[in-house]
């Protein structure tokens, strides 16, 4: 793919359909006003349906990046843009449940489709959609979906967003479109236009920017065509939410913490085969409950080992969440913390000014033995999950830029329901060892 000139159009105004108005009501008095934000859904439209280069945009969960899901070439600048494996399925987002229907029956010209969504998700549609969650529906004879869409199995994937702008945009393009993260495959996902840019500038032009997503972590997939039915990706919807639904009282979950990076068989949703969510550095995660000394132990004989970029000199992160202390003790100058807290408020308000998923960076300088120096990057994410998942990202992507050599994470436990599963599922994935002390 030649270098493309990437441009980020600012849409913050579209974040919210006004009160009693449809899609179509709402686009057709946002054009007639020639704004500013109706320029950029035009054009992005324009290429979606006519272009091969996809289009970052933002959702409630992370920003993704659409092509029309009806034509093969289009499809293909997603994983050219992205560098993604063929054999990793890609989710279609639409507007309602109309264009579903017309997936279902590329044949049928009456307003009845002879296939229907499965009545196992009528009461996830009910209660979940629009919002995080992507159900699998079987892919019909004749489909209108470009074959890469699927990576060759007999499913789709498709949700439909709570993002206001994301349905809007599908809505004015009227086509499907497939959306993956916007980033660079393996890569942290994104959760700002900026952190699109970053990955693919020069490989897409066009990046709409509706500011930092809500969520943080992709939809939750399931699987209600299996009995029983299975979850196959964890994300924005919480298991046990899941299990409240009639008909989903027994869903198992179908997939696995860490990547089947070895695996001959095609995933059957993204996210299930190869390593995720991963920045270059080393990522070291510490199971919930692990013991808070023996951690420190462990992050200071690391730093007295190889491994590093310098000699003397350490670059780590560490990303907290619920009971470790600033910098987990490395070191007890109560002062030094107190102006790297200093520090770190600048840092927050640079980043929000600029648009950034804001995350508190604190740095601290180490002494260790033998003459070795640390720099500390610490941030802390909050003890609750939705804090956690909307964060987690922004941390890893802030301590890439910082070019530290390894983070440390501590972890939450993963059965709390809501988003822990997630967050835990996204850490495990992007950590090279995973630790319980």
């Amino acid at each position: 793919m030649a270098d493309q000139q990437t441009r980020i159009l600012p849409v913050h105004r579209l974040s919210k359909v006004p009160a009693n108005k449809s899609l179509a009501e709402w686009w057709a008095d946002e054009n007639s006003k020639g704004t500013a934000e109706a320029s950029a859904v035009i054009e992005a439209s324009e290429a979606l349906r006519s272009s091969d280069i996809p289009v970052g945009f933002p959702t409630e969960t992370v920003y993704g990046l659409g092509a029309d899901a009806t034509r093969s070439a289009a499809v293909q600048g997603i994983y050219k843009a992205k560098k993604r494996p063929s054999d990793n399925p890609l989710i279609i987002h639409v507007d309602s449940i109309e264009m579903i229907n017309r997936l279902l029956n590329p044949t049928t010209t009456t307003t009845t489709p002879s296939t229907k969504i499965p009545a196992i998700y009528e009461p996830l549609i009910s209660r979940f959609w629009p919002g995080p969650l992507t159900i699998l529906l079987p892919n019909p004879p004749g489909s209108l979906l470009a074959k890469e869409v699927t990576a060759n199995l007999p499913t789709f994937g498709v949700r439909m967003p709570s993002s206001a702008f994301a349905r809007l945009l599908i809505h004015v393009t009227d086509r499907p479109l497939a959306a993956p993260s916007a980033n660079a495959s393996t890569k942290p996902s994104p959760t700002t236009a900026q952190h699109v840019y970053h990955d693919l500038k020069g490989r897409i032009n066009l990046i709409l920017d509706g500011g930092a997503c809500g969520v943080g972590v992709e939809s939750t997939v399931v699987d209600g065509l299996s009995s029983p039915p299975a979850i196959l990706r964890p994300g924005g919807i919480g298991i046990e939410e899941i299990r409240a639904c009639p008909g989903w009282e027994n869903v198992q979950v179908g997939y696995h913490d860490s990547a089947l990076q070895h695996g001959k068989e095609a995933p059957r949703a993204p996210g299930m085969k190869y390593r995720h969510y991963s920045p270059k550095a080393r990522v070291i995660l510490f199971e919930a409950g692990s013991d808070l000394p023996s951690i420190t132990g462990r992050v200071k004989q690391d730093l007295l080992g190889t491994g590093f970029s310098t000699e003397t000199r350490r670059k780590i992160g560490i990303v907290r969440t619920r009971k470790w202390p600033v910098t987990i003790a490395l070191t007890p100058d109560a002062e030094l913390a107190q102006s790297a807290e200093s520090q770190s408020q600048e840092v927050l308000a640079e980043d929000e000014s600029n648009g950034v998923s804001a995350v508190r960076i604190r740095e601290v300088s180490v002494l260790l033995e033998e003459g070795i120096g640390a720099t500390v990057y610490d941030i802390d994410l909050g003890s609750e999950a939705e804090a956690i998942a909307r964060g987690l990202f922004a941390a890893l992507r802030s301590l890439d830029e910082l070019n530290v050599d390894a983070i440390y994470i501590e972890g939450i436990r993963d059965d709390e329901g809501d988003l822990a599963a997630a967050v835990m599922n996204r850490i495990r994935k992007a950590a090279e060892v995973s630790v319980a002390i």
